[in-house]
Order: C-alpha cells, then structure tokens, then sequence
C-alpha cells in the first residue's frame, strides 16, 4: 500500500472515532452591543457566514461528523442556525451535530467555566464513548484540518496536544502562554499572563495556546472529575486543568501551521469592533488570507434564497454601483455608491448614499442621502434618510458606540428601533 493511502486511513480511522465539542456559550462583551442579543459564535462573519460555522466546517472537511455545540448566553439565534443550516448530517451513520446547552444534568448550576461545561455533560459523553475528544472554541475565524492533529497527537503518545501559534508580546496577555522543549512538550503554562514569557529563539513573541485541545477520552474524563472536586477551581482549562497536568503528563504543543508553506495558518479572534471589522475588511482584499472561494475546504452554512444582487440608476447623479467590495444575495444598491466595503444579505442602500469602509450586516435599509464610513451596522437598522456616521466622532459617540481604532457600531437599539423586548 502507498504510503500516502496508508496515511491517509490511519487519519481517517482517528476522525472516526473522535467527539469534537465546541465551546459556544461565550457571551463575548468586547464586541458591545453586537453580543447584547446573541452570543458571539452566532455574529454574522464574511458575508453570509456566522462565527461558528468556520469550526463545523473545518470538522466536517477534516473527516470528524460527530458534534456537540456545548451552548449557553442567548443561544436563540445560535441554535436556529444550526438547526437550519447543520441538520443534513445522517444520524444512521452515526454522524450528528448536537446541540448541548446547560442543563444542570449533574448539578444544580449553569456553565461555570470551560472545563465544567464539558463536566456537566459527562453522562452524554459516555454514551458516545470516543476514542478521542476534540475540544474547540466556537468564537474564532480559520481554517484547520484536525485531522492532521490527531494524528501528531497519536504520534507522540499524548494525553493531550495543544494547538499552538506565535503572537507578538504584547498581545500574548489575553490567551494562555506555554513554554516547550525541543521536542514540543509543554513543561509551563500560564492563562493570560501579565507579563507573557517571550519564545527562547523569538523573545518579542510568545508561543499561545489557540484553544484547541486533543484529549484521549478517559484521560480527560478522569482530569474533569478531579477538578470538579477541587476546592477553589475556576473549572477552566486554561487555569485549571491544563497547568495541573503538564509535570505529570505528557502534553505536547501542535503548531498551526499551512501545510504549503509551512508558515503560520491564518487564525483570528473577531473578538473586538476592531478585530471583527478589520478581518471583513481584510476579505475584499484581491488576494485575501482567508480564501472564502476555496473549493477543497469550503465553509458550510445555512444561507437563506435570495435573489441576485441588483444594482439599478445610472444617471450621472446617482449610479447604483459598488468597487472593491463584496455584495451578498438579495441586495439591492438602487442608486447608492458602495466602496471597499462588506454587505451582507438583504441590505438595501437607497438613492444618493455613499457606503465606504464599512460591515453592513443581514437586512439593513439605508435611506436617501445618508453618508456612511467606517462603520458596522447591526442586523435589522434602518438608517434614517440624510444619516451621516463615521465623520464626526464626537457626534458619533453621542449616540453609538466608538472604537478605539474609529470604527462606529450602529445597533437598532442606539437608532431607538427595538427589535427585541426584555419585558
């Protein structure tokens, strides 16, 4: 047998037999009012994408078809989606995405940390009985083969890999910084450190956990039944359970890497204004990092029929027209000008209106004469005729939110349009 064939069955035989969980349940507050009403994994990514579809998609090109999205904060339009867009899966092959919110099945609490949230579905668990279990976060954007992990992971006889990538120093504070030996196993690890340990041969980076972890299943079980009888613990991976393994263990760093180049993948956390503007904008790009047109690894979604997009007028003083953007189904630009900007489905911009640098999200009315700019614009809003955002910050912040980076992020709420009712 070649020995790629050989390879390539020895991966799948490890997909087969694997669980991945994804974390979901994150209510996400720095992206401000776009988590008010949904939790982050369910904000709309790309154009037509939502958050959690990259890592659905990425286990289900890599081979692994059983799922459960562990869910919590505002979990409605999260498990609608999934419901709409994930149920083509056959349960009589065994393959499944399973949506798993908090149900005090062990306990009488809610999720209280990474870690417990996987311990209060110990019971489904069994049942399944994987060989290996796959944790991921449901709030990043990028495209893996976990395949190729579980096989390292198997390779190097672990109890658990960590998937790993370089940051510069300062950004390392907000994950969990690992130091490893030559041979990639992690000897310290510290959750979102003040003053991150720099890399021995790169001391302006550090070497940061994604939040990917490959667990062999009784090992795992056996760590979340440990630390769920701890005193003090904060039940979170990260704080907890993985710097109470790493002396005894053997734990093992998985650099992400493409597997072309070999350079560092690409990989982001959409979650700031910033952050999630930044990396919509960095898909117009012509030859963006992240491919939304690869055919060998597509991102699966649930996508609503729309019509084409359509752009109407052109007369000298209003020309339905958009340069350097990207325009999802349903849209209709009737006499607007739309540059190097994102809109996604159903967004109509109406005669006379200039959208620049700027994320429209699903169903989104901009009237006559509105001038918009470096903004994000939330599902729903419909923009008042004559509106102008993004030139003015000082007025801007009078009735919207401003990031630090200028970004203005416009919700129905702050337009006093109420979409939703707490009482």
């Amino acid at each position: 047998m070649p020995e790629s064939m050989h390879a390539s069955r020895f991966v799948s035989r490890l997909t087969r037999h694997t669980l991945a969980l994804i974390l979901a349940g994150g209510r996400g507050t720095r992206l401000h009012k776009l988590t008010e009403w949904r939790a982050k994994p369910a904000v709309p990514f790309g154009g037509k994408f939502r958050i959690i579809d990259f890592p659905l998609s990425n286990c289900i090109n890599s081979g692994i078809r059983q799922i459960g999205v562990l869910t919590q904060y505002k979990a409605d339009s999260l498990i609608r989606h999934i419901q709409q867009g994930w149920g083509f899966l056959r349960a009589e092959l065994g393959e499944f995405v399973d949506i798993l919110p908090a149900q005090q099945r062990l306990q009488e609490t809610w999720y209280a940390g990474t870690a417990d949230a996987v311990y209060q579905n110990l019971d489904i668990l069994r049942q399944r009985d994987p060989e290996y279990i796959l944790i991921l976060a449901g709030d990043h954007v990028y495209k893996m083969d976990y395949g190729l992990m579980m096989a390292y992971h198997v390779e190097m006889q672990a109890d658990l890999t960590i998937g790993c990538m370089e940051v510069p120093l300062e950004e390392a504070k907000a994950f969990g910084v690992m130091h490893v030996g030559e041979d990639k196993r992690v000897s310290n690890f510290v959750e979102k450190p003040e003053n991150p340990p720099p890399m021995p041969n790169r001391p302006d980076h550090a070497l940061v956990s994604m939040g990917i972890y490959v667990f062999n299943t009784g090992f795992l079980f056996e760590q979340l039944i440990k630390d769920a009888d701890t005193p003090g613990s904060s039940h979170d991976f990260g704080k907890d359970i993985i710097p109470a393994v790493i002396k005894k263990y053997r734990v093992f760093a998985y650099p992400f890497r493409d597997i072309q180049s070999g350079v560092q993948a690409y990989w982001r956390d959409v979650g700031t204004v910033d952050s999630y503007w930044a990396a919509n904008m960095e898909l117009i790009g012509i030859d963006p990092e992240l491919n939304l047109y690869d055919k060998d690894w597509p991102i699966w979604t649930y996508q609503a029929q729309t019509p084409p997009a359509k752009f109407v007028f052109d007369d000298d003083d209003r020309r339905g027209m958009a340069v350097d953007s990207m325009v999802s189904g349903g849209c209709v630009i009737s006499g607007a000008e739309i540059r190097h900007s994102l809109l996604f489905s159903n967004v109509r911009v109406n005669s006379y209106s200039k959208v620049r640098d700027s994320v429209i999200l699903p169903d989104v009315n901009i009237g006559r004469h509105c001038r918009i700019t470096k903004a994000v614009i939330d599902k729903g809003c419909h923009i008042p005729p004559n509106t102008v955002i993004g030139e003015n910050p000082e007025e801007d912040r009078k009735r919207f939110y401003v990031s630090p980076g200028g970004v203005v992020l416009v919700t129905p709420d702050a337009l006093g349009q109420r979409l939703h009712f707490a009482r």
